[in-house]
């Protein structure tokens, strides 16, 4: 039996040109170890956005009814040669209800569930998914509370588990306002582990200290700085993350690690040998990532994402962290939603420029069927 309903896709052609626009599609039915969701409810977060519209021009883009037609700098446009004239589905993760089943145990096991999933493809009425992807949800649970279950948390709890398995005790967390970063806070506050929150403004600065965050330090204060070489020496944090990417910020968190580790050290030109290390996990700014200033030479710049990791670490881990959203998903890993719209709104001009815009505490819900 087969399912009709709309998709959404994201097409960049090699001039430039780039369409993200809902179409109607047919799901045949799953074959072997898939499922079939019907999609209920799913968050916009920054890597799908990055997939929807990485640097295009959408204050100057074509809105239409189910149509967006915007502009791709020149150089995104090379170097994403790769994904030219593809029309790629988007939607990270979500929530919905088992409604076909491939002819698997691990499948049929699934029927007629609600589940929490991450198929890649959630911006749709429908989904396929692995079933070992899907999360067999309680009573309680809603589609709402579920479908921001996997990348935010798992991503939260990855920056600990990385910490610990790379002989680190403490972190820096740029962007720390954001539901990850708050995440992140409480992750942190349940397993007494010293994180330093770096904001922008004095309103995320009472909005992590409502949660009961310790060390929040604001990049928007002539101060910064001090501040936030005063928090490395009291944590003798020697890691940060990074979501912003382009910029200083990466450079930041290293200079005030080294000023920490060269306190009490004799004069060395080549600086500090206690290694230090910043993750970029995320490109805010798309811009060039600036690394200047008094770092020494005992540093690494890497890389961080969420697949990669749990490669890595493998499925006992991957599914012990699992266990532990699931748990919290009410508490721990709740996500605050500011916007609910249907599918139909997605690509509308008033929504496109809010939800892209990535502001602090304006998180969209798309209800695919709403």
């Amino acid at each position: 039996m087969s399912h009709t309903g709309t998709e959404l896709t994201t097409r960049l052609d090699a001039n430039g040109t780039l369409t993200v626009q809902l179409r109607e599609r047919t799901w045949e039915a799953p074959k072997g170890r898939q499922v079939l969701v019907r999609m209920e409810a799913s968050p916009i977060n920054p890597s799908d956005l990055a997939l929807l519209f990485a640097a295009a021009d959408l204050e100057n883009a074509t809105y239409s009814p189910g149509k967006l037609v915007a502009q791709m700098p020149e150089a995104y446009t090379r170097v994403a040669s790769a994904r030219h004239g593809l029309d790629l589905p988007a939607g990270s993760e979500g929530a919905g209800t088992v409604v076909a089943a491939g002819d698997e145990p691990a499948a049929q096991a699934l029927m007629g569930k609600r589940v929490a999933c991450v198929p890649g493809t959630a911006y749709a009425t429908y989904a396929y998914c692995d079933a070992a992807m899907a999360i067999v949800l309680d009573d309680a649970t809603s589609a709402e509370q579920a479908a921001s279950s996997f990348v935010n948390p798992m991503t939260a709890l990855g920056f600990v588990e990385t910490m610990k398995a790379e002989g680190f005790t403490a972190l820096i967390h740029a962007a720390a306002a954001s539901n990850l970063g708050q995440m992140l806070v409480r992750i942190c506050q349940e397993d007494g582990i010293d994180l330093i929150n770096i904001v922008r403004s004095d309103e995320q600065v009472k909005l992590l200290q409502d949660l009961g965050a310790k060390y929040i330090v604001n990049s928007s204060e002539p101060d910064f700085m001090s501040r936030l070489v005063a928090a490395v020496s009291e944590t003798g944090a020697r890691l940060g993350f990074d979501p912003i990417g382009g910029g200083t910020m990466a450079s930041a968190m290293l200079n005030a690690m080294e000023v920490d580790a060269a306190r009490n050290i004799e004069f060395n030109r080549y600086g500090s040998s206690e290694f230090k290390k910043v993750y970029i996990y995320g490109k805010l700014d798309t811009g060039p990532t600036t690394i200047a200033g008094n770092i020494g030479f005992a540093w690494e710049l890497a890389g961080w994402l969420l697949p990669n990791f749990l490669a890595k670490v493998g499925p006992q881990v991957a599914g012990r962290m699992r266990a532990r959203v699931m748990q919290g998903l009410d508490t721990t890993f709740a996500s605050r939603f500011s916007d609910r719209i249907g599918l139909g709104d997605m690509l509308t001009r008033e929504a496109v420029c809010r939800y892209a815009a990535r502001r602090t505490g304006q998180k969209f819900l798309i209800l695919p069927n709403g």
